[in-house]
């Protein structure tokens, strides 16, 4: 039987609601004929990284972090509770469809990883095979605590595998110096056991570097920010730039596979996974069977028209066609469109308002509203494309590194290109710390648009409400901002979190 087919069989098997208490836990299964073999021990690890390619995981990434953004609108008939995230209807929060997703599916995620570690370090494979696959495991197991806190700050914490109903009400975490410190634990026994290896969609050591410094640089701005939550922690502002500093230096200058796309166009190319920028990045093509294996976010950021394709031009005179049966759920606001600097060609060759109607550019029409290139298939089949979310860039970790070292000459250098590829002069020199740090963050807005990162920036300098008018008008506080509230669902299916 393949791994793959085995996985299937798995999924089939084993899907769960967690809608009751008399339902299996997330993630559950039996363990009677498993971890025998390396090659069942291998489909429990891919049974684990399976979770991202759950269609209701792989939207929330937008709709929960982009649309409770200045970035973009959603349009008026989209479902899925994504008119509460856009305009901040915090009392709706609760109940709503997206975060209940994105929180279930998280856990699912944790519980399998739980899995794999409890029972291939029991286990007699061999050495090498276990130190990779635990490796991996610890990483997914702190990607979605990371997520999870970033989403809803203090979240239950479960260490190990829960085979049985019994076991799901766990406790918050005591704080998030806990959470963190678990979250930083797993990173640490990830880059260890990892070595430096791409692989498309799965993690290396590079990525468990990466995801390292972007929590610390989570906890020093955040704490320095006196975001709520993170102002209680008992770590010290400057130490954790510090940490953000090391351990982004180490994906910046001690390894030599993955470093900045020449040009911006080939970072979004879908025939190109393994471009230098994508330390890590989801494993999704229009080979899969359904969606989630295959990916329609295409779709979602491009509007219908008449099922008719669209083209872009290129630099080079040429045109990429993108999908005939777009969507248009994400509709880029012109209060960011605006923002962009002249001469900006993270506008003019990644977004556009006006669109080819025929291949050889003879034909156009002008859309109401800028359009992003960065989720475009020409090699789309039906709805079926090979577009996916960008989990880890490495431009990411260079403008952590930068925010982290502040205006050092290293800080300068990785700044300015990321800005010199974009077309932009460098930062002005003799910048303090702070302007420097403002400038760097201000530059992360720009260059990850669209990519799902900007919420938690937002959050984590506590500017929510600044930024976004939707969410100074819904009169939300900036303590309200920092985090959504768990989802009233796992709350009262779990007697451990306090009812407020």
């Amino acid at each position: 039987m393949s791994k793959y087919l085995y996985i299937l069989m798995l999924s089939l098997g084993l899907c769960l609601s967690g809608c009751s208490l008399e339902e299996e836990p997330y993630g559950f299964y039996s363990e009677d004929n498993f971890y025998r073999t390396v090659e069942d021990a291998e489909s429990a690890l891919y049974y684990a990284y399976n979770t991202f390619s759950y269609n209701e995981y792989v939207r929330a990434i937008f709709y929960i972090h982009e649309l409770a953004t200045e970035t973009c609108d959603v349009k008026g008939e989209e479902g899925f509770g994504s008119q509460e995230i856009n305009r901040w209807d915090y009392q709706l929060f609760g109940e709503n469809e997206q975060l209940e997703l994105f929180y279930k599916y998280g856990y699912i995620a944790i519980n399998r990883a739980n899995a794999v570690i409890d029972n291939i370090t029991a286990s007699n494979l061999p050495d090498d095979f276990k130190s990779r696959v635990l490796g991996e495991a610890h990483f997914l197991r702190a990607w979605n605590y990371y997520y999870l806190a970033q989403t809803f700050g203090l979240v239950p914490l479960h260490k190990e595998t829960i085979t049985a109903a019994s076991q799901t009400a766990a406790p918050l975490a005591a704080n998030m110096d806990e959470l963190y410190d678990f979250i930083i634990a797993d990173l640490r026994i990830a880059v260890e056991q990892l070595p430096v290896q791409r692989i498309v969609g799965r993690a290396d050591q590079v990525a468990a570097q990466a995801l390292l410094a972007k929590a610390y640089l989570s906890i020093a701005s955040s704490k320095e920010s006196q975001v709520s939550l993170y102002r209680d922690m008992q770590r010290d502002v400057t130490l954790m730039y510090d940490s953000a500093a090391y351990w982004s230096r180490k994906v910046l200058y001690d390894q030599s596979e993955y470093g900045l796309s020449p040009d911006l166009l080939s970072i979004y190319d879908t025939r190109k996974p393994e471009g230098p920028e994508h330390i890590f990045i989801m494993s999704m093509d229009k080979s899969g069977i359904n969606e989630g294996n295959f990916s329609s976010i295409d779709k979602m950021f491009i509007p219908y028209k008449n099922g008719g394709s669209l083209w872009f031009p290129n630099p080079d005179g040429t045109y990429t066609q993108a999908t005939n049966m777009g969507w248009g759920v994400f509709v880029t606001t012109d209060l960011f469109a605006n923002s962009f600097a002249d001469g900006d060609q993270r506008k003019s060759q990644l977004m556009a308002k006006r669109y080819y109607t025929k291949a050889d550019g003879s034909a156009w029409e002008d859309n109401d509203y800028y359009l992003t290139r960065k989720y475009v298939d020409p090699d789309f089949v039906g709805v079926k494309s090979s577009t996916r979310p960008f989990l880890i860039r490495f431009s990411d970790i260079a403008l952590t590194f930068a925010e982290a070292v502040g205006p050092t000459a290293e800080g300068y250098q990785w700044v300015d290109a990321i800005r010199q590829r974009a077309g932009l002069d460098g930062l002005p020199q003799g910048l303090g710390v702070a302007q420097f740090r403002e400038a760097v963050f201000a530059e992360r807005a720009f260059e990850l648009a669209f990519e799902g990162k900007h919420l938690h920036d937002l959050r984590r300098k506590a500017r929510v409400t600044e930024a976004d008018p939707r969410a100074a008008a819904s009169g939300i506080s900036e303590a309200q901002a920092a985090f959504y509230p768990l989802p009233q669902k796992e709350i009262d299916l779990n007697p451990s979190i306090p009812r407020n």
